[in-house]
């Protein structure tokens, strides 16, 4: 099993500068300690993600790490113009020598999709059209593409991803109707919530790869070929006490952060269902979960073996800088981590 760490970088108790600078630490400290991969989520207009252009922040990881793969999860199509975003993974592809993951998806918020004027219950279809649109743009050297909404005709294209025919594609899903997608397009695989709801998802996701046959780039170092993860919120410390004090008011924060866009257009429709996914809002319902393992390398190797043998997952996408976190928490969590619970479970 490979290991992968997550992050929003949202807005908390210090200056975006401060953060950004913290961060960056965070993920050198990452990649030294033999992490797979990192990635990165974009969100708008809202205080849970404070790098709502993932290619700059990314432009920067990519020069200040050597092995870690990078990418977004996800850069949402919808808000792009194919033909630019094409322009800039090839950037980053070459950046950082071949490490880009290009994570994509029609966005969760209906919220933010509003905002820059596309229409939540078009964003699939337009999602993907935008993705067909994108992956024409990256293999041709003279890029014509027509439908709907968009139309190329005979643009050359002088910039090629270093990764042939292109860097791996990704998709995160929380819901068995983007799982599906997922491993019918043969996608890499992500998924959160409940251990329960993300074995639905992960029974989706290997039905439908298992129908087309191979996943569209496959990667020998995840069995089988295609990566299939579960997100999940991590901390350990030497105490499993100490471990839920610094994890209790980082799910709150992260949980206030999750829910406040939601919050602000309270009367179209409750938190859950209009962000649609499962929000565990106290450290006890987290663990209770899954979504949060929290507590000695012990006790987050038990849970971990656990949720893998129930899951049969190869990625585990680890979340351990979120909330109020302080640097030295999450620099402690990590290297606890990497030190203590990677090689007891590595080989699940």
């Amino acid at each position: 099993m490979k290991f992968g760490v997550f992050d929003h970088i949202e807005l908390a108790d210090r200056s975006m500068g401060v953060a950004f600078q913290e961060r960056m630490r965070f993920v050198q400290a990452a990649d030294e300690a033999g992490f797979w991969g990192y990635h990165v989520a974009e969100h708008h207009a809202s205080p849970l993600n404070t790098v709502p252009v993932p290619g700059v922040w990314l432009g920067a990881v990519a020069q200040a790490t050597k092995r870690i793969h990078f990418g977004p999860l996800t850069y949402l199509l919808p808000l792009y113009s194919p033909l630019r975003l094409a322009e800039e993974i090839c950037i980053l592809d070459h950046l950082s020598g071949g490490r880009m993951e290009v994570g994509v998806g029609r966005g969760v918020s209906p919220f933010e999709l509003a905002y820059h004027k596309i229409s939540h219950e078009q964003s699939r279809e337009i999602f993907e059209d935008a993705c067909k649109c994108l992956k024409a743009a990256l293999t041709s050297d003279t890029f014509s593409y027509a439908s709907e909404r968009y139309a190329y005709k005979d643009v050359p294209m002088p910039l090629r991803p270093l990764q042939g025919p292109h860097p791996a594609f990704w998709y995160a899903s929380s819901n068995t109707t983007g799982s599906t997608y997922a491993g019918e397009e043969g996608m890499h695989f992500v998924t959160n919530g409940p251990t329960a709801r993300a074995k639905t998802n992960i029974d989706a996701f290997r039905e439908a790869l298992a129908k087309r046959g191979a996943p569209a780039q496959p990667k020998a170092e995840f069995k089988g070929g295609a990566a299939i993860g579960v997100l999940r919120q991590i901390v350990v410390a030497d105490t499993d006490a100490e471990a839920r004090a610094i994890a209790e008011p980082s799910v709150k924060h992260h949980h206030a952060n999750l829910t406040w866009l939601a919050r602000k257009h309270a009367h179209e429709g409750s938190v859950a269902q209009r962000l649609n996914i499962p929000l565990a809002a106290t450290i006890e319902d987290a663990l209770r979960e899954g979504t949060v393992i929290a507590g000695t390398p012990d006790t987050v190797c038990a849970e971990i073996e656990r949720q893998v043998g129930e899951l049969g997952i190869n990625y585990l996408l680890t979340y351990p800088f979120f909330g109020t976190m302080r640097l030295d928490q999450a620099m402690r969590s990590l290297n606890l981590f990497a030190s203590e619970v990677t090689p007891r479970v590595a080989h699940l």
